[in-house]
């Protein structure tokens, strides 16, 4: 059996995951031993978190299926067509949480779905972790289930839902699932299945690092048991809420973290401790597995945007020391950096090249923020005690090697392959890292070379940054460095563009209606980024996502670690209200912004947006 799109027709059908019986069969098994079931369609790519799990799994000799995008509106068949597995069934919402999939900030359905043959909406309910589970619990009530992704991993404990404006419980009381597992699941899923395989039933697996489960067993107190506030409280009190929310972030950026347990009616939600970060062998083991990097046959060679978009890409590295107070990747993959071998990046970027349809050009050499890889503390032992959850703010920590000679040596080695005739960065760039003055001489000489090397030669016209905000005081909340460095960096762009007579543009990115961000904040926004003759393209109205400190004082409206109360624009009018200063050059607005102003006494800065000729 032959896959029948071009790109595919290097592989047979039996080098992906089955997704049927009939390919069940092709591989030569009667049964498995796990079925993965999927939000999101089977591209089969170290970038989509099923086909991770299910590669890794293989390479420890387990038969695994996938099941992508199930229906589960119709007669269920798709839940029960591979049958019962021998060990568990493994359940992903997919690569993005459903509710951020689906809905846009203001609530409204969003149009297409990027993880979904030719972008149809649809294909995947709300809360997919919870109305799979609930249909494989009724089929086979005796088979595990194991959650995992982004969604699972963000609901984890008590959460605020901003999709129905209400707290959440932890989602294993609302999906009867026996384990949950939090962050990037290789190394736990493969000690829960040893377990398993030695006989031991799932519920007696209480005690594996990133799994979360339910227990009747009262916690102790001691320092390597933190007892949170009980679901209960956190509903009459928000106080407590936040209060949660600080020893949640702490431990979650703990290099090696308490145990912490959180009751919900008669029973304790128990979140184990992350792992310490990947080893460079062990990421490597999981990006170096057999992957095809494309997206099963079975789609008959429709697009499926988010493949797209990350075809011709190369993922160096998990994790994100910066903390930003809106993102969840630090709560999904943690602080510390897990990078790859240079030996790794160049076989999948051989991989890529070999692919048809490739041009010799590589859209991304990046990571959750592009210029991390191999960064990591001088001194492990100061690292090991830390529990500030951003080494970049208010300032970069000390104990921090910014030194980008690794990254430089992948960009030359990268581009000195015959195939490559030109690698871009399409991940966000953190300049003030790559900015930052060290003290030490030969590595400011290197990151200066960086930021250089960066603009002259691995931008695809237009470079993206995000500065966010330009106000100090929202900032501040955001945990994103002065707009000032914004000025600098565009300083080093702009020469880099003059010397090498390029015509490159660099675009920042802002959020509107942050914590912290009051309507006259966006006013001066507007005034600053006029000053530089910029047409806002790169806009978003924050998003509340759970387990961020940002969705944290939406809810509260307190900060988690000062107590101090933090106004935030949480009506759609308030929301509306600060977006219109992103479009102060278009004429619609114009009498809105200036009828706003007024209102606020700042005739002011009506002067400066629209000044009398």
């Amino acid at each position: 059996m032959k896959a029948n799109n071009s790109l595919c027709n290097q592989y047979k059908i039996t080098d992906w995951l089955p997704t049927s019986v009939k390919e069940m069969k092709a591989h030569g098994w009667n049964e498995v031993d796990v079925v993965l079931f999927s939000g999101d369609a089977y591209v089969d790519h170290p970038s989509f978190g099923a086909a991770v799990i299910g590669r890794v799994l293989q390479s420890h000799g387990l038969k695994v299926a996938i099941v992508p995008q199930p229906n589960w509106r119709d007669d269920l068949r798709d839940f029960r067509k591979i049958g019962r597995p021998r060990l568990f069934f493994g359940i992903s919402a997919g690569a993005m949480d459903s509710m951020v999939n689906h809905y846009t900030a203001n609530r409204r359905r969003r149009s297409d779905d990027a993880y979904t043959p030719d972008g149809r909406l649809g294909m995947r309910p709300d809360y997919p972790t919870i109305v799979y589970s609930k249909i494989l619990k009724e089929i086979y009530p005796d088979v595990p289930i194991i959650a995992g992704g982004i969604e699972a991993s963000m609901r984890r404990l008590s959460h605020y839902d901003y999709w129905d404006d209400k707290l959440h419980k932890s989602i294993l009381c609302d999906a009867p699932i026996d384990m949950l597992i939090y962050g990037m699941g290789e190394l736990p899923i493969l000690e829960v299945v040893a377990r398993l395989e030695k006989g031991e039933s799932i519920s007696q697996i209480t005690n594996v690092k990133q799994t979360v489960v339910l227990s009747d067993t009262v916690p102790s107190y001691d320092d390597n048991n933190i007892i949170l506030n009980s679901f209960e409280d956190c509903l009459k009190n928000k106080k407590s809420q936040a209060q949660n929310f600080k020893h949640i972030e702490q431990q979650s950026n703990r290099y090696e973290g308490a145990t912490l347990w959180q009751k919900h009616g008669d029973e304790y939600v128990k979140v184990n401790p992350m792992n310490p970060p990947m080893t460079t062998s062990q990421i490597d083991a999981s990006f170096d597995l057999p992957y095809t990097r494309l997206p099963h046959p079975r789609y008959n060679g429709k697009t499926i945007p988010a493949f797209e978009m990350i075809k011709f890409s190369v993922n160096m590295h998990r994790g994100c020391f910066g903390g930003c107070a809106f993102c969840t990747i630090s709560a999904h993959q943690g602080k510390f950096i897990a990078s790859r071998s240079k030996e790794s990046i160049l076989r999948e970027v051989k991989q890529i090249a070999k692919m048809p349809d490739f041009k010799g050009y590589l859209s991304d050499l990046g990571g959750p923020s592009a210029n991390m890889y191999m960064m990591c503390g001088k001194e492990l032992n100061i690292c090991k005690k830390c529990m500030k959850p951003s080494c970049l703010h208010p300032k970069p920590c000390t104990n921090l090697n910014t030194n980008h000679a690794q990254l430089l040596d992948i960009y030359k080695s990268v581009d000195a392959l015959p195939q490559i005739k030109k690698s871009f960065i399409g991940s966000g760039v953190r300049y003030d890292l790559s900015m930052h003055h060290t003290g030490n001489a030969d590595v400011d000489r290197i990151n200066a070379k960086y930021n250089e090397e960066l603009i002259k030669n691995h931008v695809s016209g237009r470079l993206k940054v995000a500065p966010e905000h330009t106000c100090a005081r929202v900032l501040d909340v955001m945990r994103k460095p002065s707009f000032s460095l914004y000025y600098d960096f565009k300083k080093i762009f702009d020469k880099v563009n003059r010397v090498n007579s390029l015509n490159q543009q660099l675009i920042p990115y802002f959020i509107s209606s942050h914590p912290g961000c009051r309507e006259v904040d966006m006013a001066e926004l507007a005034v600053e980024i006029k000053g530089l003759n910029m047409h806002l393209e790169q806009v978003q109205d924050f998003t509340p996502t759970p387990m961020t400190l940002s969705t944290e004082i939406y809810y509260t409206g307190i900060h988690p670690y000062t107590g101090e109360k933090i106004f935030t624009a949480t009506t759609r009018e308030e929301k509306l209200a600060q977006r219109k200063y992103f479009f102060w050059y278009d004429s619609k607005y114009r009498h809105d912004i200036i009828s706003s102003l007024k209102k606020l006494k700042r005739h002011n800065l009506i002067n400066k947006l629209f000044p009398r000729k």
